[in-house]
């Protein structure tokens, strides 16, 4: 799914668009660089490696064909649940399935989820090598593996490393607006949307959903959606048949002290608003861009990811309360969240 790259879409301040991209931020992208790492980066990468964790995790990788083209897909559970994004299968109700072993099987789509661009698909094999998801967030830097079928040609490997996190892409082509992504320079082309996106361990750390081609002056710009997404939409999916998101309503971005001395700003550390969408929980609880969280329900933010990882463990109606930093001002400020809009 290409997409072209964001230019300055939703900023509400061209000067803390500045100040942010001089810090590091790319234009209407988040960085989430300086968030402490919760997973051990590969330390050496040797010559086995790689084939290594191709060996481990290409089995659970699979080709999926529509009517209307084909893409990649992971099997989530042994007893017939593959995960896949949900543009992959749009408008299909059966589709094939190609499993690395070279066996076929037609598949039913279950549910999928538009905000996420998430989809499962039920197969009728219950002896299927499940993946091993690590809903961990990936440290940036560390090495990433990416496999799937681009253009077809199924059980193809690229790698690189995780480039960014919490990166977000506008809407486009009929796609929704995504959010939370992680940025990786390991080339994704078409077919490799809803395949694997693993680490050193063999463990898939995201679902290949984006990339940005090279006529958009990008050079090796691919994205994936977390697994602690990935896991959550896709728990959701299998229990309900649809999926809800807590809903904010800010573009955040992690404050490092450099952003912080050129703001001059009181705090050091938080999470900095860098756009507030009208309408929202956020706006409509007067929280405004410049503002910097630095904890939701007495618990501390210290970066973008943790935000979001706050957010995945609530749900649509309930209120926090955000201890806001306003110039010399500390705010509390209850919020009561929504559903994500599709």
């Amino acid at each position: 799914m290409p997409l072209s790259p964001r230019r300055g879409a939703g900023l509400t301040s061209a000067a803390l668009l500045a100040v942010v991209v001089a810090a590091g931020c790319s234009s209407g992208s988040v960085s989430a660089s300086s968030s402490t790492p919760t997973v051990n980066p590969t330390s050496t990468v040797g010559p086995q490696l790689i084939p290594d964790i191709v060996a481990k995790t290409q089995p659970s990788v699979v080709t999926i064909n529509t009517s209307e083209g084909l893409g990649s897909g992971v099997i989530y559970r042994s007893d017939g649940v593959i995960v896949t994004d949900a543009h992959v299968v749009s408008g299909s109700q059966q589709v094939q399935v190609q499993y690395a072993d070279g066996r076929t099987e037609n598949g039913t789509v279950s549910a999928s989820d538009a905000v996420t661009d998430l989809a499962v698909v039920k197969v009728g094999r219950k002896d299927l090598p499940a993946a091993k998801f690590n809903t961990d967030t990936p440290q940036v830097g560390s090495l990433d593996v990416v496999l799937g079928s681009p253009l077809g040609l199924s059980h193809s490997v690229t790698s690189g490393i995780v480039s960014g996190l919490n990166r977000n892409l506008p809407a486009g082509q009929g796609q929704p607006a995504l959010v939370d992504l992680i940025q990786t320079d390991a080339p994704i082309s078409p077919g490799n949307s809803g395949g694997a996106v693993v680490n050193a361990d063999g463990e898939v750390i995201g679902i290949s959903e984006a990339y940005i081609p090279p006529n958009q002056g990008a050079v090796a710009l691919g994205f994936a959606t977390p697994s602690a997404t990935v896991v959550d939409v896709a728990d959701q999916l299998l229990q309900s048949g649809k999926a809800q998101h807590a809903y904010l309503g800010i573009q955040p971005a992690t404050l490092t002290p450099q952003i912080a001395s050129s703001l001059g700003l009181s705090v050091q550390q938080g999470v900095l608003v860098y756009s507030v969408y009208p309408g929202t929980p956020a706006a409509q609880a007067g929280i405004q861009p410049g503002d910097v969280l630095t904890a939701m329900n007495g618990q501390p933010l210290a970066s973008a990811t943790d935000l979001q990882a706050q957010l995945r463990q609530l749900n649509p109606g309930q209120t926090v309360t955000l201890t806001d930093v306003r110039g010399n001002q500390t705010l509390s400020i209850k919020v009561t969240l929504t559903d994500r809009p599709q």
